[in-house]
């Protein structure tokens, strides 16, 4: 597979990466805003001087930190991907400039860059260029794109 190619399939799936991360992190937001009170039952002896089961309730500081640092290591994560997301996208961006058809470029647009599925690739075509004779279909546009890679 091209070079190029390898660029545009690298800035979809970079895009799907950031995505995950930031609903872990929603998730763990979620967590945090909770508060998660545990309880648990001991035997022992009461208050009243009479021995049997102890109801003891807390709030599990560990588990509550652990996650907090956690959602710290994605945060950090994040900002270095919407980085590389945003180096990728100025090179997605510079190779579909190269290309030298005008039809390529917006279809190449509308399926890597804003990530729709091909049937809407067709759509928005044909209501970007409604004069065209023949009209765009789902794999009318997938076809143009394999070929524009095997003779590249």
């Amino acid at each position: 597979m091209p070079l190029d190619k390898e660029v545009l399939i690298q800035y979809c799936e970079m895009k799907e990466e950031i995505k995950d991360i930031r609903r872990r992190i929603q998730k763990l937001d979620k967590f945090l805003s909770q508060s998660h009170q545990v309880s648990d039952t001991v035997k022992g002896t009461r208050r009243d001087g009479t021995i049997g089961s102890i109801k003891v309730t807390g709030y599990p500081v560990p588990e509550h930190y652990r996650k907090m640092a956690i959602r710290e290591r994605y945060k950090d994560l994040l900002e270095k991907k919407e980085t590389e997301l945003l180096e990728l996208t100025c090179q997605a961006e510079e190779y579909i400039e190269s290309i030298p058809k005008s039809e390529l470029r917006i279809m190449f647009r509308l399926y890597y860059i804003d990530g729709l599925p091909w049937w809407k690739v067709a759509q928005a075509m044909n209501r970007m260029l409604p004069k065209r004779r023949v009209k765009f279909t789902e794999d009318s546009c997938r076809m143009r794109n394999n070929r524009f890679f095997e003779e590249n």
